[in-house]
């Protein structure tokens, strides 16, 4: 579930019906529901100026925009692969699309709606967590257990850091302070804090099976996003 940036729908990403249904988040009345063709609809992103936008389908390899004023569907990109987390880079003009079958990262004009580079960064590329400097950007690599640190103004990987002795690092978020990375293990039923100073292990907490997210709170920001507690 995502909240629009100017706090008037809430989206509910129902995947398994290809379908977003926008409603009051104060009475929580359904407004509209709006179709989409593409399987897999998942992650979401909103443009700098509020008036879209975008979201993964991670069975069809597409990208979706939803124009905010009109509430409808304007366009579909196709990047091939499994597109996942989605974020847009702080000048807002490129968005950073994940995919975990490409092993890395679509770069995509949000206005133009076009793909304009792409960057490897490791196997089963998975979820997007930028820095509290908002200087660079956090990228989960499941099937290999690293994080890469991707720089914004280069738009080139920093840093790869390696979970020692393997791991899936899933999706999460940054502490507050932006000391520590939190990610969950999606296949070995663990939590990871990774600190953000070096990329070494803080701590590996054993959890329940397939934990998939974790949502770290509270947040700095002026308005909630939703998903795993994204704020901006």
């Amino acid at each position: 579930m995502y909240f629009t940036p100017d706090g008037k729908y809430a989206i509910v990403v129902a995947e398994e019906l290809q379908r977003l249904d926008f409603y009051d988040p104060h009475t929580w009345q359904l407004r509209t529901q709006v179709k989409v063709d593409c399987p897999g609809v998942d992650h979401v992103d909103f443009a700098a100026d509020n008036s879209f936008f975008v979201a993964t389908c991670e069975f069809s390899g597409k990208l979706v925009k939803v124009d905010l004023r009109t509430l409808s569907v304007v366009g579909y990109l196709t990047v091939e692969g499994m597109p996942q987390d989605i974020k847009l880079d702080p000048r807002g003009e490129v968005l950073y699309v994940a995919d975990m079958m490409a092993n890395g990262l679509h770069l995509v004009d949000p206005v133009r709606f076009q793909k304009v580079g792409f960057l490897a960064t490791g196997k089963g590329t998975h979820g997007l967590y930028p820095n509290r400097e908002a200087t660079a950007m956090y990228v989960s690599n499941r099937g290999e257990g690293s994080v890469s640190v991707v720089d914004f103004a280069t738009r080139q990987v920093q840093q790869k850091w390696q979970i020692p002795g393997g791991g899936s690092p899933d999706m999460g978020g940054v502490s507050a302070d932006g000391s520590v990375l939190w990610l969950t293990g999606r296949y070995n039923s663990e939590v990871y804090a990774i600190s953000t100073k070096d990329g070494s292990l803080l701590a590996r907490i054993k959890v329940g099976p397939g934990p998939h997210g974790a949502c770290v709170w509270p947040q700095p920001g002026r308005y909630s996003l939703g998903h795993t507690g994204i704020l901006r």
